[in-house]
């Protein structure tokens, strides 16, 4: 059995959660100064989440035809990224054409994100046992200053971000370069995601995979625990590595 020498993390849904699609529009609402009631907020909303509008949020119910095509790539680039999810909202019809970008903008806002409750004591105990920790994520945006302003930053090593590269997961280049990042060989390598297919994919590589739900932070206080009882102290045997080499 190796020894787990590094972890990789998803962002959304694996360590920090967006805010719903009201708490979205609301504050973008309140950014462009426009007023609404309730009523009609809560139905707006709706309409986005369906739409699929808010990254980090629910895939489009019915994706339009004309953007099939950016949605496939919409993480290699962060023109391609704003233009999908603008593209998208755009399917609501919104009080002032302003709002779309707003909500945009918003949604890369710190304040848009809760970390998961257990994410600063899992990687607080990975960076003490001397483990290799990297943020590995399809995105169009810089995240660091999120994971900055809510404190999640300090044990972090490196971050593979796919528009960075223009390559996004489940392509299999994507996790070599964060296992090549962390200077480590995929065998020593753990991923940790929601997304089965795309988070997934790391063990075509070598790299062991563990799923999390994709749940309001508030739903789900512990699903990252389970990493600190498959990562043991870098540098030590398992139990099992020694018992065979006194076999």
């Amino acid at each position: 059995m190796t020894t787990i020498k590094g972890v990789l993390f998803d962002f959304s849904g694996t360590l920090m959660r967006i805010e719903s699609a009201e708490s979205w529009l609301r504050a973008a609402l309140d950014a462009s100064g426009t007023a609404l009631d309730d009523a009609e907020i809560r139905r707006l909303a709706a309409a986005l989440e369906r739409a699929g509008a808010l990254p980090g949020g629910s895939s489009p119910v019915e994706l339009p035809a004309e953007l099939a095509g950016l949605w496939e790539i919409r993480d290699r680039d962060a023109a391609h990224h704003r233009a999908l999810y603008t593209g998208l909202a755009r399917q609501v019809p919104l009080p002032k054409p302003e709002l779309y970008d707003a909500l945009y903008e918003r949604s890369m806002a710190a304040d848009a994100w809760t970390p998961y409750p257990d994410a600063a004591e899992v990687l607080t105990q990975l960076h003490g046992r001397g483990v290799r920790i990297g943020v590995l994520s399809n995105i169009g945006w810089d995240l660091r200053p999120v994971l900055r302003a809510h404190g999640l930053d300090r044990h972090i090593d490196r971050f593979v971000l796919s528009y960075e590269h223009g390559v996004q997961k489940p392509d299999p280049g994507i996790f070599a370069l964060a296992c090549d990042a962390l200077g480590l060989a995929p065998s020593d390598v753990l991923m940790v995601g929601d997304d089965r297919t795309a988070d997934g994919a790391a063990t075509a590589l070598g790299c062991a995979y563990l799923p999390v739900d994709h749940l309001p932070a508030e739903r789900r206080p512990d699903g990252l625990r389970p990493v600190l009882g498959l990562v043991g102290p870098v540098g030590q045997s398992t139990d099992e590595e020694r018992r065979s080499s006194h076999s």
